[in-house]
């Protein structure tokens, strides 16, 4: 009956945890489904933008600034994953990861040097922290701020990919050769678009700093595979339910929640937690594998001899 009582004590906190990762998947899914690209730049995005966001409040900034310089710093590494990708010819996944590589000495740079930073919620005005999911007024917890903040990005997403420019980044992750023939500068939305995906999940990585108190250098370390799994469960649960762009969106962060709620329970059930990443890549493995086993092993066989008789 503890044991019981524990788990449900910790999925406050798990959910919390999922919508913040459910923004950063959101950003993974601008690229991996959007513009079909394979973006390994978030693994380093992902510390960049906490570690701006952590450096800069603690130079006596406020909270909202910290996390448009975050975004900023996001949407930066994403131009020069771009550049690197159309300018210089480089494939999309080795881009990422020169990007990826580089960012972690910059993130040390940022950092002054040191591998981790901490931030207190006694002495800063966080948007977001862990000891807000209990006994605090419903405008300061934690799961009300970063719901209110999903569906204002989602909003704005919405909007966004329903104008011109936005139709031609889905244009071009659909069929390039087509948008290029139809007078679309591919190489400028793949940048664009890549820089729009690097500056959400660095916001995110600004709230996530501030929910768990620091900044470290390995924040982003197989963030890829979190955020891959969210955007992977979301279809298969909710996919068929609605075609709306925006619901799709949502179903990222809906994927994101169950990604750590199922986390929460499997710890509870006593996995080891250096099994975790393990268990991360089972996971988006079986959920990668689903459709296509689905199509293969269970679908109604066609049947022969063309149209039957009028």
């Amino acid at each position: 009956m503890v044991n019981i009582l524990t788990l449900f004590n910790a999925l406050p906190g798990a959910c919390a945890q999922g919508l913040i990762w459910g923004i950063m998947a959101i950003g993974v899914y601008i690229t991996y489904t959007i513009l079909d690209l394979a973006d390994l730049t978030v693994d380093g995005t992902m510390c960049t933008g906490g570690a701006v966001c952590i450096v800069m409040m603690s130079t006596g900034h406020s909270v909202g600034v910290s996390l448009l310089c975050a975004f900023l710093a996001g949407m930066l590494a994403g131009l020069v994953t771009g550049v690197f990708h159309t300018a210089m010819g480089i494939p999309a996944i080795l881009a990422g990861i020169l990007t990826q590589l580089g960012l972690y000495s910059v993130n040390l740079r940022i950092m002054g040097n040191k591998s981790n930073m901490a931030i207190s919620a006694d002495k800063y005005d966080l948007l977001v922290s862990l000891r807000y999911i209990k006994n605090v007024a419903f405008y300061k917890n934690t799961l009300f701020v970063v719901a209110v903040v999903t569906v204002i990005l989602i909003a704005v997403l919405y909007w966004f990919f329903g104008t011109e420019l936005g139709c031609s980044i889905r244009a071009t992750g659909s069929n390039p050769n087509m948008s290029r023939a139809q007078g679309i500068n591919t190489d400028f939305t793949k940048i664009l678009g890549l820089m729009i995906s690097n500056g959400i999940v660095a916001f995110s990585s600004g709230l996530l700093v501030q929910y768990q108190g620091f900044a470290d250098i390995n924040t982003g370390r197989g963030a890829i595979v979190i955020g891959l799994a969210a955007v992977i469960i979301g279809e298969v649960v909710f996919g068929r339910i609605s075609r709306n762009f925006a619901f799709h969106l949502l179903t990222v962060s809906f994927g994101a929640i169950i990604y750590y709620a199922v986390m929460q329970v499997v710890l509870w059930l006593g996995l080891n937690p250096n099994d975790l990443k393990l268990l991360s890549a089972l996971v988006v493995a079986v959920f990668l594998a689903l459709p296509y086993m689905k199509r293969k092993y269970f679908s109604r066989p066609v049947k022969k001899g063309g149209a039957g008789r009028a």
